[in-house]
């Protein structure tokens, strides 16, 4: 297809994420539209906005790292620490520049949660929504809802609240673009612009290159997880876990840039010198390993996402504390073994057991995985929506009816 617009003035887009993940998946649509011809600038709202910078994707002059990493849900005494560090004071140079940066843009792109979709609403122009960290998964699955105590009362309609669906049903929302079927599904069928093209995660994890590995022996793949110390804090956990483990199960660790070698080196076990530590290709670790042992969000995704067992141990957080390990296992699904400390070798030993033993078991995981994670090209078709959007003959919008939410 053409583009319409005048390639000497295509529209421009603000894309505003929240977290290590979030940028990761709002720096390939970043790129995905840049490739359409389309300029992206950033705003990453509690980092640095590595990931953006490392696609070439130019930032607002504003990025402040916040001590919690924005995972305040999970602990309210990160909320307290980021107040502390001068977090009113960030969201309000933040908002201010975002209603300036918008004057000069089409559209405004918010990945993550409310916090990004409420600055896009703030900004005063068009938006687009795409939603990384809720799921109706987290309380139902294709058979109906769990029976968890934690839903206080009646059925739930979505695992978006009122006012989230309000700013997704705003005349401004050009639409939302949701992380699973299950969930956008039921916000279509409560009227909403709600979208499933995919997991913009799922993205960008084909292998780099190989690596120093047995293939005919099975491995075992460590995910602690990205942000120190909280990092160093998971390694020394799992390191208890590879000690116990029999040798001729190969052991290696996909690594945060963030993370340094003498620390992670000095609590490898004596016996299991042999663990290999890779930095920079996460997608051949993942494609590689037989069974994850994780501490980590959106690895832990990806990795079930390509049809692995995952073994999961809750840790004292900011991130990975064992409420936010709970919830993973019912977002994930049966793929995920939250375990302790004491039973991850003998849950890693079973699950290596029946693979061997059960031939379907290993295609059940993957079907799994592309039904809770979907397939690859989801950045590239949310590009070409918004791309369509963006023509000078787009979309008339009308706004919603409030019983709609």
């Amino acid at each position: 297809m053409e583009t319409q617009w005048n390639p000497t003035n295509p529209p421009q887009v603000l894309c505003l994420s929240n977290g290590h993940g979030e940028d990761e998946v709002g720096s390939r649509l970043a790129v995905a539209l840049v490739q359409l011809g389309i300029p992206v600038q950033a705003l990453p709202i509690v980092g640095e906005g590595t990931a953006y910078q490392r696609q070439g994707i130019p930032l607002l002059p504003i990025a402040q790292v916040m001590p919690s990493g924005g995972f305040i849900y999970q602990d309210w005494r990160q909320l307290w620490r980021d107040l502390r560090a001068g977090l009113l004071g960030l969201t309000g140079r933040q908002l201010a520049l975002v209603r300036r940066a918008a004057a000069q843009r089409n559209l405004v792109l918010a990945v993550g949660d409310i916090v990004p979709l409420l600055m896009a609403w703030w900004s005063g122009i068009p938006y687009a929504f795409v939603g990384t960290a809720k799921s109706d998964y987290y309380w139902r699955d294709e058979r109906g809802p769990y029976r968890r105590p934690w839903i206080p009362f009646g059925q739930p309609i979505s695992d978006y609240l009122p006012w989230e669906r309000w700013l997704m049903a705003h005349k401004r929302c050009l639409g939302s673009f949701l992380r699973d079927e299950l969930t956008a599904t039921a916000l279509q069928k409560r009227g909403l612009r709600a979208f499933y093209l995919g997991n913009p995660m799922m993205d960008g994890l084909e292998p780099r290159g190989t690596l120093p590995l047995d293939p005919h022996r099975p491995a075992l793949l460590l995910l602690p997880g990205s942000r120190p110390p909280e990092a160093y804090r998971n390694w020394a956990l799992m390191m208890q876990v590879v000690e116990r483990l029999p040798t001729e199960l190969q052991v290696y660790a996909a690594l945060s840039p963030n993370l340094e070698r003498d620390p992670l080196q000095a609590r490898i076990p004596s016996q299991r010198s042999d663990v290999l530590l890779v930095w920079g290709d996460f997608g051949a670790c993942a494609q590689r390993a037989t069974v994850v042992l994780a501490m980590a969000g959106t690895a832990t995704e990806q990795c079930v996402g390509l049809g692995k067992p995952v073994v999961t141990l809750p840790g004292e957080g900011p991130q990975f504390t064992p409420r936010f390990a709970e919830a993973q296992t019912r977002l994930l699904g049966s793929a995920v073994h939250l375990t302790s400390v004491e039973q991850a070798p003998a849950v890693v030993g079973r699950i290596l057991e029946r693979l061997a033993a059960d031939p379907n078991y290993a295609a059940e995981l993957r079907a799994h995985g592309r039904r809770r994670m979907g397939s690859p090209g989801a950045a590239r078709r949310i590009a070409a929506q918004l791309r369509d959007w963006l023509r000078p003959a787009g979309p008339v919008l009308e706004p919603f009816e409030p019983d709609t939410l």
